[in-house]
Protein backbone atom coordinates (compact mmCIF):
# COMPACT_ATOMS: atom_id res chain seq x y z
CA UNK A 1 0.00 0.00 0.00
CA UNK A 2 1.24 3.69 -1.15
CA UNK A 3 0.19 6.50 0.64
CA UNK A 4 0.79 10.25 1.25
CA UNK A 5 0.32 11.90 4.20
CA UNK A 6 -0.68 15.67 4.87
CA UNK A 7 -1.96 15.83 8.31
CA UNK A 8 0.08 17.36 11.53
CA UNK A 9 2.49 14.50 11.91
CA UNK A 10 4.20 14.68 15.62
CA UNK A 11 7.82 16.36 14.52
CA UNK A 12 10.76 18.22 15.59
CA UNK A 13 10.39 21.32 13.41
CA UNK A 14 7.32 22.09 11.90
CA UNK A 15 7.86 21.90 7.97
CA UNK A 16 4.48 19.72 7.66
CA UNK A 17 2.75 23.28 8.42
CA UNK A 18 5.02 25.04 6.39
CA UNK A 19 4.47 22.55 3.32
CA UNK A 20 0.72 22.21 3.96
CA UNK A 21 -0.14 25.57 3.21
CA UNK A 22 -2.12 28.43 4.97
CA UNK A 23 -3.88 26.03 7.16
CA UNK A 24 -1.76 28.25 10.26
CA UNK A 25 -3.10 31.81 9.47
CA UNK A 26 -6.63 30.30 9.98
CA UNK A 27 -6.71 27.85 12.86
CA UNK A 28 -10.14 27.80 12.63
CA UNK A 29 -10.18 25.66 9.59
CA UNK A 30 -7.63 22.50 9.96
CA UNK A 31 -8.14 19.26 8.32
CA UNK A 32 -6.19 16.21 7.77
CA UNK A 33 -5.68 15.22 4.47
CA UNK A 34 -4.89 11.50 3.46
CA UNK A 35 -4.16 9.75 0.03
CA UNK A 36 -3.82 5.65 -0.20
CA UNK A 37 -3.25 3.21 -3.16
CA UNK A 38 -5.08 -0.09 -2.71
CA UNK A 39 -3.05 -2.74 -2.84
CA UNK A 40 -3.45 -5.10 -6.07
CA UNK A 41 -4.13 -7.53 -3.81
CA UNK A 42 -6.47 -6.37 -2.07
CA UNK A 43 -10.12 -7.98 -1.39
CA UNK A 44 -13.33 -5.98 -0.89
CA UNK A 45 -13.86 -4.52 2.19
CA UNK A 46 -15.86 -1.37 2.84
CA UNK A 47 -13.88 1.69 2.68
CA UNK A 48 -14.96 2.88 6.05
CA UNK A 49 -13.36 -0.26 7.19
CA UNK A 50 -10.25 0.34 5.04
CA UNK A 51 -9.74 3.79 6.46
CA UNK A 52 -10.08 3.03 9.81
CA UNK A 53 -7.51 1.02 9.78
CA UNK A 54 -5.00 3.02 8.27
CA UNK A 55 -5.69 6.03 9.73
CA UNK A 56 -4.47 6.21 13.67
CA UNK A 57 -7.13 7.32 16.26
CA UNK A 58 -10.00 8.14 13.22
CA UNK A 59 -13.12 6.49 14.74
CA UNK A 60 -15.81 4.75 12.07
CA UNK A 61 -18.56 7.12 12.74
CA UNK A 62 -15.85 10.13 11.65
CA UNK A 63 -14.96 8.22 8.78
CA UNK A 64 -18.67 8.47 8.06
CA UNK A 65 -19.34 11.77 8.30
CA UNK A 66 -16.18 12.39 5.70
CA UNK A 67 -18.28 10.07 3.52
CA UNK A 68 -21.34 12.07 3.94
CA UNK A 69 -19.62 15.35 3.25
CA UNK A 70 -18.57 13.71 -0.31
CA UNK A 71 -14.83 14.52 1.41
CA UNK A 72 -13.77 11.02 0.67
CA UNK A 73 -13.08 10.33 -3.14
CA UNK A 74 -12.04 7.08 -5.26
CA UNK A 75 -10.15 7.87 -8.59
CA UNK A 76 -11.69 10.88 -7.97
CA UNK A 77 -15.21 10.53 -7.56
CA UNK A 78 -16.75 10.57 -4.25
CA UNK A 79 -18.18 7.52 -2.56
CA UNK A 80 -20.45 6.26 0.64
CA UNK A 81 -19.14 4.62 3.49
CA UNK A 82 -20.22 1.41 2.27
CA UNK A 83 -18.40 1.57 -1.17
CA UNK A 84 -16.37 -1.98 -1.59
CA UNK A 85 -12.57 -0.94 -2.18
CA UNK A 86 -10.76 -2.98 -5.14
CA UNK A 87 -7.45 -3.16 -6.06
CA UNK A 88 -5.01 -0.40 -7.36
CA UNK A 89 -8.10 2.04 -5.72
CA UNK A 90 -6.97 5.56 -5.18
CA UNK A 91 -8.57 6.90 -2.21
CA UNK A 92 -8.32 10.39 -1.01
CA UNK A 93 -10.23 11.61 2.24
CA UNK A 94 -10.27 15.13 4.28
CA UNK A 95 -11.27 15.03 7.93
CA UNK A 96 -12.34 18.34 9.88
CA UNK A 97 -10.52 18.86 13.24
CA UNK A 98 -13.31 19.11 15.80
CA UNK A 99 -13.58 22.21 17.25
CA UNK A 100 -12.90 21.20 21.12
CA UNK A 101 -9.27 19.81 19.56
CA UNK A 102 -8.24 23.17 18.75
CA UNK A 103 -10.13 24.67 21.95
CA UNK A 104 -6.98 25.84 24.43
CA UNK A 105 -8.03 25.40 28.12
CA UNK A 106 -5.62 27.40 30.44
CA UNK A 107 -4.58 24.80 33.31
CA UNK A 108 -2.30 25.93 36.26
CA UNK A 109 0.07 23.43 35.33
CA UNK A 110 3.96 24.00 36.67
CA UNK A 111 6.79 23.98 33.16
CA UNK A 112 10.30 24.81 33.62
CA UNK A 113 11.26 28.27 32.36
CA UNK A 114 14.87 28.67 31.63
CA UNK A 115 14.21 32.53 29.79
CA UNK A 116 11.38 34.62 28.98
CA UNK A 117 11.64 38.03 28.02
CA UNK A 118 8.60 39.92 25.63
CA UNK A 119 9.66 38.25 22.50
CA UNK A 120 9.83 34.18 23.32
CA UNK A 121 10.32 31.55 26.29
CA UNK A 122 12.64 28.76 26.33
CA UNK A 123 11.40 25.71 28.16
CA UNK A 124 12.69 22.49 29.71
CA UNK A 125 10.00 20.20 28.83
CA UNK A 126 9.38 17.65 31.17
CA UNK A 127 9.21 13.58 30.07
CA UNK A 128 5.56 12.55 29.97
CA UNK A 129 4.45 15.67 28.85
CA UNK A 130 2.26 16.33 25.24
CA UNK A 131 3.38 19.39 23.92
CA UNK A 132 0.34 20.53 22.33
CA UNK A 133 -3.61 19.44 22.40
CA UNK A 134 -4.48 16.59 19.58
CA UNK A 135 -5.88 13.08 19.47
CA UNK A 136 -6.44 11.48 23.10
CA UNK A 137 -4.84 14.67 25.05
CA UNK A 138 -6.88 17.74 25.02
CA UNK A 139 -6.06 18.91 28.16
CA UNK A 140 -2.25 18.39 30.50
CA UNK A 141 -0.12 19.53 27.74
CA UNK A 142 2.28 21.93 27.58
CA UNK A 143 0.01 24.57 25.51
CA UNK A 144 -2.25 23.96 27.81
CA UNK A 145 0.01 25.44 30.32
CA UNK A 146 1.24 27.91 28.45
CA UNK A 147 -2.36 29.44 27.88
CA UNK A 148 -2.26 29.89 31.39
CA UNK A 149 0.57 31.00 31.57
CA UNK A 150 0.48 33.88 29.12
CA UNK A 151 -3.71 34.59 29.95
CA UNK A 152 -3.46 37.95 29.72
CA UNK A 153 -1.18 37.59 26.80
CA UNK A 154 -3.63 39.31 24.09
CA UNK A 155 -1.71 37.04 21.32
CA UNK A 156 -2.47 33.80 22.99
CA UNK A 157 -5.88 34.50 23.08
CA UNK A 158 -8.22 32.17 20.79
CA UNK A 159 -8.34 28.83 19.47
CA UNK A 160 -4.54 28.45 17.76
CA UNK A 161 -3.89 24.63 19.02
CA UNK A 162 -0.05 25.49 18.63
CA UNK A 163 0.60 28.83 19.32
CA UNK A 164 4.12 30.02 19.28
CA UNK A 165 5.00 26.40 18.71
CA UNK A 166 7.92 26.49 16.12
CA UNK A 167 8.88 22.67 16.61
CA UNK A 168 8.68 20.25 19.15
CA UNK A 169 9.50 17.07 21.47
CA UNK A 170 8.37 14.09 21.65
CA UNK A 171 5.78 13.21 24.86
CA UNK A 172 8.47 11.24 26.55
CA UNK A 173 11.62 12.65 25.65
CA UNK A 174 12.78 15.69 27.64
CA UNK A 175 13.84 18.93 27.02
CA UNK A 176 14.49 22.19 25.72
CA UNK A 177 11.82 24.27 23.40
CA UNK A 178 11.75 27.83 22.35
CA UNK A 179 8.26 29.36 22.00
CA UNK A 180 7.26 32.49 20.77
CA UNK A 181 5.20 34.90 21.85
CA UNK A 182 4.44 37.59 19.28
CA UNK A 183 3.60 36.94 15.80
CA UNK A 184 6.98 38.07 14.55
CA UNK A 185 8.86 36.21 16.52
CA UNK A 186 7.07 32.62 15.63
CA UNK A 187 7.70 34.08 11.82
CA UNK A 188 11.22 34.58 12.49
CA UNK A 189 12.13 31.64 14.54
CA UNK A 190 10.01 29.31 12.07
CA UNK A 191 11.86 30.63 9.56
CA UNK A 192 14.90 29.62 11.27
CA UNK A 193 13.76 25.80 11.92
CA UNK A 194 13.07 26.05 8.49
CA UNK A 195 15.97 26.93 6.85
CA UNK A 196 17.99 24.71 9.40
CA UNK A 197 20.10 27.92 10.98
CA UNK A 198 19.23 26.54 14.64
CA UNK A 199 21.91 24.35 16.21
CA UNK A 200 20.15 21.14 18.32
CA UNK A 201 22.28 18.61 20.17
CA UNK A 202 20.14 15.37 22.14
CA UNK A 203 22.02 13.31 24.38
CA UNK A 204 20.37 9.45 24.35
CA UNK A 205 21.14 5.80 25.71
CA UNK A 206 21.20 3.56 22.98
CA UNK A 207 21.03 -0.22 23.02
CA UNK A 208 24.89 -1.48 22.47
CA UNK A 209 28.50 -1.01 21.81
CA UNK A 210 28.79 1.97 18.59
CA UNK A 211 31.54 1.22 16.75
CA UNK A 212 32.53 4.18 15.52
CA UNK A 213 33.17 7.39 17.52
CA UNK A 214 31.06 9.43 15.58
CA UNK A 215 29.01 9.30 12.30
CA UNK A 216 26.05 10.39 10.36
CA UNK A 217 23.26 8.85 9.28
CA UNK A 218 21.02 9.44 6.01
CA UNK A 219 17.88 8.30 4.83
CA UNK A 220 14.61 9.48 4.01
CA UNK A 221 12.10 8.71 6.92
CA UNK A 222 8.03 8.61 6.78
CA UNK A 223 5.18 6.65 8.45
CA UNK A 224 5.95 2.50 8.27
CA UNK A 225 4.11 0.84 5.46
CA UNK A 226 3.26 -2.18 8.18
CA UNK A 227 2.95 -0.60 11.26
CA UNK A 228 0.99 3.20 10.67
CA UNK A 229 2.23 3.99 14.80
CA UNK A 230 5.78 3.69 13.48
CA UNK A 231 8.19 5.60 11.20
CA UNK A 232 10.78 3.79 9.12
CA UNK A 233 13.57 4.66 7.05
CA UNK A 234 12.79 4.20 3.15
CA UNK A 235 15.68 3.16 0.65
CA UNK A 236 13.52 4.29 -1.97
CA UNK A 237 14.41 8.20 -2.28
CA UNK A 238 10.44 8.44 -3.37
CA UNK A 239 9.22 7.43 0.68
CA UNK A 240 9.65 10.00 3.12
CA UNK A 241 11.43 12.82 3.53
CA UNK A 242 15.34 13.32 3.90
CA UNK A 243 16.73 13.08 6.99
CA UNK A 244 20.17 14.09 8.09
CA UNK A 245 21.42 13.00 11.98
CA UNK A 246 24.83 13.32 13.18
CA UNK A 247 26.06 11.42 16.45
CA UNK A 248 29.26 11.67 18.31
CA UNK A 249 30.02 8.71 21.04
CA UNK A 250 30.22 10.28 24.66
CA UNK A 251 30.89 6.85 27.07
CA UNK A 252 30.88 3.63 26.18
CA UNK A 253 29.16 1.07 29.15
CA UNK A 254 29.52 -2.29 28.19
CA UNK A 255 25.88 -3.28 26.81
CA UNK A 256 24.55 0.68 26.10
CA UNK A 257 26.43 3.78 24.56
CA UNK A 258 25.75 7.50 25.96
CA UNK A 259 25.63 9.56 22.28
CA UNK A 260 25.16 12.72 21.52
CA UNK A 261 23.28 13.55 18.41
CA UNK A 262 22.41 16.45 16.77
CA UNK A 263 19.76 17.51 13.96
CA UNK A 264 20.48 18.55 10.46
CA UNK A 265 16.35 18.01 9.72
CA UNK A 266 13.33 17.56 12.71
CA UNK A 267 11.56 14.37 11.15
CA UNK A 268 9.22 12.38 13.37
CA UNK A 269 10.67 10.28 15.71
CA UNK A 270 14.30 10.94 13.79
CA UNK A 271 16.51 9.98 16.13
CA UNK A 272 14.58 7.26 17.50
CA UNK A 273 13.94 5.98 13.87
CA UNK A 274 17.61 6.73 12.43
CA UNK A 275 19.61 4.90 15.46
CA UNK A 276 17.61 1.82 15.32
CA UNK A 277 18.30 1.60 11.63
CA UNK A 278 21.57 1.21 12.53
CA UNK A 279 21.34 -1.54 14.63
CA UNK A 280 21.79 0.68 17.84
CA UNK A 281 17.74 1.31 19.37
CA UNK A 282 17.76 3.77 22.09
CA UNK A 283 17.25 2.16 25.43
CA UNK A 284 13.52 1.64 26.98
CA UNK A 285 11.85 2.90 23.54
CA UNK A 286 8.65 0.83 23.45
CA UNK A 287 7.45 2.00 20.21
CA UNK A 288 10.78 0.68 18.57
CA UNK A 289 11.72 -2.30 20.49
CA UNK A 290 14.07 -1.01 22.89
CA UNK A 291 12.17 -2.11 26.02
CA UNK A 292 13.33 -5.26 25.32
CA UNK A 293 16.65 -6.66 26.34
CA UNK A 294 18.97 -6.50 23.37
CA UNK A 295 22.15 -6.85 24.30
CA UNK A 296 24.01 -8.23 26.99
CA UNK A 297 23.76 -11.86 28.45
CA UNK A 298 20.88 -14.33 29.60
CA UNK A 299 22.07 -14.41 33.47
CA UNK A 300 19.37 -13.39 35.80
CA UNK A 301 21.06 -11.13 37.96
CA UNK A 302 21.67 -8.60 34.46
CA UNK A 303 18.41 -9.41 33.30
CA UNK A 304 17.02 -7.93 37.11
CA UNK A 305 19.44 -5.05 36.41
CA UNK A 306 17.81 -4.03 33.44
CA UNK A 307 14.89 -4.13 34.78
CA UNK A 308 15.45 -1.42 37.39
CA UNK A 309 16.99 0.59 34.72
CA UNK A 310 13.64 0.52 33.14
CA UNK A 311 11.79 1.25 36.16
CA UNK A 312 13.58 4.28 37.24
CA UNK A 313 13.61 5.62 33.21
CA UNK A 314 10.33 4.31 31.91
CA UNK A 315 10.38 5.71 28.61
CA UNK A 316 13.11 6.39 25.66
CA UNK A 317 16.35 7.76 26.59
CA UNK A 318 16.57 10.56 25.03
CA UNK A 319 16.55 14.15 25.98
CA UNK A 320 16.70 17.97 23.96
CA UNK A 321 19.90 19.08 25.93
CA UNK A 322 21.25 21.72 24.22
CA UNK A 323 19.37 24.85 21.55
CA UNK A 324 21.11 27.86 19.63
CA UNK A 325 18.85 30.27 17.55
CA UNK A 326 18.94 34.53 16.42
CA UNK A 327 16.70 35.81 18.92
CA UNK A 328 14.06 37.10 16.51
CA UNK A 329 14.18 40.94 17.73
CA UNK A 330 17.87 41.47 18.18
CA UNK A 331 19.37 39.30 15.68
CA UNK A 332 21.71 37.92 19.11
CA UNK A 333 22.90 34.36 19.36
CA UNK A 334 21.07 32.59 22.32
CA UNK A 335 22.26 29.54 23.30
CA UNK A 336 20.75 27.20 26.18
CA UNK A 337 21.79 23.98 27.79
CA UNK A 338 20.23 22.11 29.88
CA UNK A 339 21.13 19.53 32.41
CA UNK A 340 20.26 15.69 32.10
CA UNK A 341 17.23 14.70 33.95
CA UNK A 342 17.28 12.79 37.03
CA UNK A 343 16.13 9.36 35.85
CA UNK A 344 18.88 9.03 32.74
CA UNK A 345 21.71 10.20 35.24
CA UNK A 346 20.29 7.75 37.26
CA UNK A 347 20.38 4.65 34.73
CA UNK A 348 23.83 6.21 33.21
CA UNK A 349 25.26 5.89 36.75
CA UNK A 350 24.08 2.65 37.12
CA UNK A 351 25.45 1.39 34.22
CA UNK A 352 29.09 3.15 35.38
CA UNK A 353 28.94 0.52 38.08
CA UNK A 354 27.91 -2.11 36.15
CA UNK A 355 30.25 -1.90 34.12
CA UNK A 356 33.41 -0.95 36.54
CA UNK A 357 31.75 -4.39 38.39
CA UNK A 358 32.32 -6.59 35.51
CA UNK A 359 36.28 -5.10 34.36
Amino acid sequence: MNEEQFDYDETDELDEIIDAGDETSNPGRLYEHYRFVADAGQSPLRIDKFLVNRIENASRNKIQEAANAGSILVCGNPVKANYKVKPGDVITIEMAWPPREIEIIPEDIPINIVYEDEQLIVVNKAPGMVVHPGFGNYTGTLVNALAWHLKDHPWFQGNDPRPGLVHRIDKDTSGLLVIAKTENAKTNLGRQFFNKTTGRTYHAIVWGNVKNDEGTIEGNIGRSLRDRKQMTVFSDSSHGKPAVTHYKVLERLGYVTLLECKLETGRTHQIRVHLKHIGHTLFNDERYGGDQILKGTTFTKYKQFVKNCFEILPRQALHAKTLTFEHPATGKTMAFDSPLPDDMSQVIEKWRHYTAGRE
